[in-house]
């Protein structure tokens, strides 16, 4: 999420009631929504609540990624993005396990590091032998970091092997690292036919998508280049023959923060946050097509310089009825018969929405769900970044696999200060809800 909106505002309001009348919900549970309303899920679990002011460290949460122990999946790990707190790692029982600061800034007037997104890389040939790694985009210093993972290491499980070297991945200097329209979502992908591994990286505030391929170097780093970008559009043409773009901040364009590769056929979907879902090609060849649209996308809006904000205009009609904007969290659900869903967090209502992962099935949208307040203690999620989906048993916590979904308004709080964090959903509700 990147600037409040009146209509987000409005949203907002009306689902913080929802989720206050659903703290009677018992702790994992599933349950029909109400006629016209998602079914809903509720947490097992949730992780310490991080507060982005100078007391927490500017810590917010924001992106998540699991990665299984195969040797011992009960003792699997969820990595996960903390903005300028850096990383958490966190075990199933949403325990703390290790922290990692962000980099420090480059100079005193610089940006400081700021760690937005996270995937993982399973099994990537560096110069000291095969290892798993969790990569993550810098926005602060426009660069992404590798941490390679060894679940039993001394210190924690993640070790910091990025290249020194490593370029900047959209700027061609540090006045430009420090407009901040930088290295924004970030999805990764290896390529089966070649074995070769690559990130997918947005651009915060701009439409690019580069591809980057990653390299080992000496000494058990990484590095990447780049091989291609792609922009996708900023202005769309209307069914009434009109031109339209959503409105934001002058010089701001719809940006793309949640991305996911299907590795079984090398698809990219990639969330613009005011427009939708794009399915593309994830070496960013050919032409990319709108899965779906956002209920606000047509809509006109003029920003306020004073209050910083949009107003929007009369809504014509032109949006989807299925996500509202910010559309965000991108993640795959993959089933072994080669099914699935592609769940994206629909942050105007607090939805998740399942789309058909089989092309031959166009993506059809499959349902809904909405995570809800277990007890007073354990609310829910809303506002949802990031999200992660493994369909994998890890252990006797999650035997139907975990997923994990950032809550951007972490209740009951602490007074005014910002609060998030992220849950733990079994995955078994969520199947059990889209069945329904």
């Amino acid at each position: 999420m990147t600037r409040p909106t009146t209509a987000r505002s409005l949203v907002l309001v009306v689902t913080t009631a929802l989720a206050a009348a659903a703290l009677a919900v018992p702790a994992q549970a599933h349950h029909r929504g109400s006629a016209g309303s998602p079914p809903v899920v509720t947490p097992r679990a949730e992780t310490p609540v991080l507060h982005d002011d100078d007391a927490g460290g500017n810590a917010d949460a924001d992106d998540p990624a699991i990665w299984r122990n195969a040797a011992a999946p009960g003792r699997s790990l969820v990595i996960a993005t903390a903005k300028e707190g850096g990383l958490r790692v966190y075990d199933l029982d949403a325990r703390p396990v290790q922290s990692i600061a962000a980099p420090p800034a480059a100079g005193p007037d610089d940006a400081p590091g700021r760690f937005n997104n996270v995937d993982l890389v399973q099994g990537l040939r560096l110069s000291t032998g095969r290892a798993d790694l969790a990569v993550t985009s810098d926005r602060g210093h426009d660069r992404l970091r590798f941490y390679r993972i060894d679940r039993d290491r001394p210190g924690g499980p993640l070790t910091d092997v990025t290249d020194p070297a490593a370029p900047a991945v959209f700027s061609r200097d540090q006045a430009e690292i420090n407009d901040q329209r930088t290295a924004y979502g970030l999805a990764t992908w290896t390529d089966p036919a070649s074995g070769t591994s690559f990130a997918l990286v947005s651009r915060r505030e701009r439409t690019s998508i580069t591809l980057l391929e990653l390299l080992p170097v000496a000494g058990g780093k990484v590095t990447y280049r780049t091989v291609r970008t792609l922009d996708l559009p900023a202005t769309f043409r209307l069914p009434d023959g009109t031109s339209w773009a959503p409105c934001g901040e002058p010089g701001e364009l719809p940006q793309v923060e949640g991305m996911v590769v299907d590795p079984a056929n090398g698809t990219l979907y990639a969330g613009q946050e005011d427009i939708g879902i794009w399915r593309l090609r994830a070496d960013l060849t050919g032409t990319p097509q709108l899965v779906d649209k956002v209920r606000e996308y047509g809509v006109p809006g003029v920003y306020d310089e004073e209050t910083e904000e949009c107003v929007p205009g009369a809504d014509p009609g032109f949006g989807g009825t299925r996500i509202s904007s910010d559309v965000e969290g991108l993640t795959l659900l993959t089933e072994s018969d080669g099914d699935g869903y592609l769940l994206a967090s629909s942050q105007g209502d607090n939805t998740f929405a399942a789309y058909d992962r089989e092309l031959a099935d166009h993506n059809e949208y499959e349902g809904g769900f909405r995570v809800a307040p277990a007890s007073a203690a354990l609310d829910g999620s809303e506002e949802c970044d990031g999200a992660a989906v493994l369909n994998a048993p890890l252990g006797s916590k999650y035997p139907h696999g975990l997923l994990v979904v950032q809550d951007g308004h972490d209740a009951p709080g602490d007074g005014d200060r910002p609060a998030t964090n992220f849950k733990f959903v079994d995955l078994g509700l969520v199947l059990t809800s889209l069945d329904d």
